[in-house]
């Protein structure tokens, strides 16, 4: 048990610093890795929780910016939308809801990988439309970090800017769901003790991150995080289905 949880946390770090490099936000491969050691709704309360941590910790780190316009336009549907999908995890079974996270997860990494150049217009219907989705889906199945990203794409941000931002979205989107899931009793008192190691992950990969930023381009290490996305999802499916 002991070398499992060992092994969850050395995973966490690399998925928040991974998280950090790419722009999309840790919980697209935090949500399929922490599956293989916990069940579905107990993956959703930590990843919102460890989420709320590790947003503060970009934004302390990366504070030289945050575009407003896209804060509030992107980040107020996120939020309404994100409530909805994670109230309606009470009413969807747990296998259901791992076979369409990883399902989901699957696609839009596919997506992701083949339409590399795909942008979006700059206009204001785009951002609620974007952050509607990226909220709904955070909700529902864990992450919608790459919708939001995909969207903030669009806007040309400046690296600092755009990864500022998009924590400060994804902050009131994780406060916000993780009170639903912790309302729904999805997290037990039991786990407690992972927050300490958790909240010290978020500032150590975030800042471990930024560092990696000054030297090497974050595109290569977009296509890794998408590659790796859709192998722990395959595993993911794989458990699933011989469970």
């Amino acid at each position: 048990m002991l070398l499992s949880y060992s092994l969850f946390f050395v995973l966490a770090l690399i998925a928040e610093i991974i998280g950090t490099i790419s722009g999309f936000g840790s919980s697209i491969l935090f949500v399929p890795v922490a599956s293989l050691f916990f069940d579905f709704k107990l993956v959703l309360a930590i990843t919102a929780i460890f989420h709320v941590f590790s947003n503060l910790s970009k934004i302390v780190l990366f504070r030289h910016g945050i575009d407003r316009n896209c804060a509030l336009k992107l980040g107020i549907p996120a939020i309404v939308f994100v409530i909805t999908g994670a109230w309606l995890t009470r009413y969807i079974p747990q296998k259901q809801a791992e076979w369409l996270m990883s399902g989901l997860l699957i696609i839009l990494a596919t997506f992701l990988i083949i339409k590399r150049d795909t942008t979006l217009a700059q206009n204001n219907r785009n951002l609620i439309i974007g952050g509607s989705t990226s909220g709904f889906l955070a909700g529902l199945i864990g992450t919608g970090g790459a919708i939001r990203g995909l969207t903030l794409m669009a806007f040309n941000l400046e690296k600092n800017v755009f990864i500022a931002t998009s924590a400060l979205i994804d902050l009131g989107v994780d406060s916000s769901r993780a009170l639903v899931y912790i309302y729904n009793g999805y997290f037990q008192s039991a786990y407690l003790i992972f927050i300490p190691p958790l909240i010290l992950i978020s500032i150590a990969g975030t800042w471990i991150g930024k560092r990696i930023l000054h030297h090497v381009s974050s595109t290569v290490f977009r296509y890794l995080v998408l590659g790796i996305i859709i192998l722990t999802s395959c595993v993911q499916i794989v458990k699933i289905w011989i469970g």
